[in-house]
């Protein structure tokens, strides 16, 4: 399909009585754009006509400098198109010189997320696309797009419509009993996260959080002053036990209990009980990370804590980002009226709201029943995946142990202290492997040593050679003692 040349709106200004000729005033603003890069390449230029009718001077002029322009190279004319920026023309790359001052700048954060590094990378977190539901997707969008754009703007909430069909399939999916009312569409978990720390934060308040844990959750809490203190996990999960009581209780308390980011476990029931009674006891609030509880294998689902909640504690956070995939930047928190209405207020002054347009979307797509045929077919995309990994990992179970294999798209490779991690990461750096530590995910000294292993992004054979790869880094690398 031939690409189409609009018109550019850019519109030179002549002035009169200053001793410059309107045509070379003419010919110097148009030179002056066009190798400044502010008319691009195959930019098409207004008509004489209509350039002279818009600044109001004489055709002639008009003409005579566009001829120069043409005669210099910078313009172009195609018969029957019109005229147009040449396609020769190279402007040359602009430098942009720094600030020297800027006190209006904060002192610079740590990095957010790891770069990509390209390769193969067991990239925690990264879902796969390759057998995403196209025809049920267009459909969804066609749906959407049946109707001319709403002319105003949409409720901070969300759609009532896409609302209502995240509370259905919550209740399908998860067993968490909710309405439209107590749903909040956000940008994605981190954007709910921003606003549940803006709506009860403020400096120095004090922040329970998984130890090892999500990164950038943290990041986000302290950024609006939190106060980190880090709680340690074991093989069920969230030490509850070690979270403080009484007046040295932290307000909120930040927990991924379907799958444990970045160790795998899942939080036991008991804990999950004896969690809520905590914040019942405590007057805390429950921050319910359930990034990618879709993906379980071979194990009966825990139900959320919020669904356990009978107090209004637990602050559900849910996203779209890895069922179907983090472009739609799409998400959604359940909670209890008050903090819901807070949330919605300040949704209003980050964004104001979601995209309705993407709502109406995915609103055909969970109401079709196309998101749930596709986490089943995905289920057992990710289970091969998980099969291979484990099976390719198996000539070092002597020295290593995978976790986390009941659910998600990562696992834990669980090592003996005496291996050099460092050294294994090196080898398989040289040979196009990535890999992290999970030391990376704490705040404390760690206590877990090993390695975290993001499998879902990664083809059968890709994933069969990246831990080919590390089984010879491990088995090459020395051992203290």
């Amino acid at each position: 399909m031939p690409q189409t040349r609009l018109v550019s709106e850019f519109l030179p200004v002549v002035q009169r009585g200053i001793g410059v000729s309107l045509e070379r005033q003419l010919v110097q603003a148009f030179r002056s754009a066009i190798l400044e890069g502010r008319l691009h390449q195959g930019a098409r230029i207004p008509s004489s006509r209509e350039l002279a009718a818009s600044l109001g001077v004489n055709r002639n002029t008009v003409v005579a400098a566009l001829e120069q322009l043409r005669a210099e190279g910078c313009l172009e004319a195609i018969h029957g198109s019109g005229t147009f920026v040449s396609a020769d023309v190279r402007p040359p790359v602009q430098k942009k010189h720094p600030v020297k001052t800027a006190r209006w700048l904060r002192p610079p954060a740590q990095p957010l997320m790891a770069p990509l590094r390209g390769g193969l990378e067991f990239r925690v977190c990264q879902i796969s696309t390759r057998d995403f539901p196209l025809e049920a997707w267009h459909k969804a969008w066609r749906e959407a797009a049946r109707k001319a754009p709403p002319d105003d703007y949409g409720t901070p909430a969300g759609e009532p419509a896409f609302r209502q069909a995240i509370a259905r399939y919550l209740g399908r999916a998860r067993g968490l009993a909710c309405t439209a009312e107590d749903v909040l569409v956000t940008g994605g978990a981190i954007q709910a996260i921003n606003l549940i720390a803006q709506a009860t934060l403020t400096a120095g308040t004090a922040v329970a959080f998984e130890d090892p844990g999500f990164p950038l959750a943290r990041q986000v809490l302290q950024q609006h002053g939190a106060r980190i203190l880090p709680v340690a996990v074991d093989e069920d999960g969230l030490r509850v036990d070690q979270l403080p009581t009484g007046r040295n209780a932290p307000h909120l308390v930040y927990v991924t209990p379907s799958h444990q980011f970045p160790l795998g476990s899942r939080l036991s029931l008991s804990r999950r009980r004896a969690v809520l009674e905590w914040a019942d006891q405590n007057d805390a609030l429950i921050i319910e990370d359930d990034y990618d509880s879709e993906f379980r294998f071979d194990v009966p689902p825990l139900p959320p804590l919020a669904s356990l909640d009978r107090s209004g504690r637990v602050v559900y956070v849910g996203t779209f980002s890895k069922v179907l995939s983090p472009a739609l930047r799409t998400g959604y928190v359940v909670a209890a009226p008050a903090l819901l209405e807070r949330l919605s207020q300040l949704k209003t002054l980050s964004d104001y709201y979601t995209s309705s347009i993407t709502q109406l979307a995915l609103e055909h797509f969970l109401s079709s029943g196309a998101l749930e045929r596709h986490v089943a077919k995905m289920r057992r995309v990710y289970k091969h995946k998980r099969e291979a990994l484990v099976e390719a990992l198996a000539p070092i179970q002597d020295v290593t142990r995978v976790r986390g294999l009941e659910a998600g798209v990562n696992v834990f490779l669980e090592c003996g202290p005496g291996l050099d991690l460092e050294q294994v990461e090196r080898h398989c750096a040289r040979q196009g492997v990535g890999i992290t530590g999970v030391a990376t995910y704490f705040c404390r000294k760690p206590d877990w040593y090993g390695l975290v292993l993001g499998y879902g992004g990664l083809e059968l054979g890709q994933i069969r050679e990246a831990a080919g790869q590390l089984v010879r880094a491990v088995k090459g690398a020395s051992f203290a003692g």
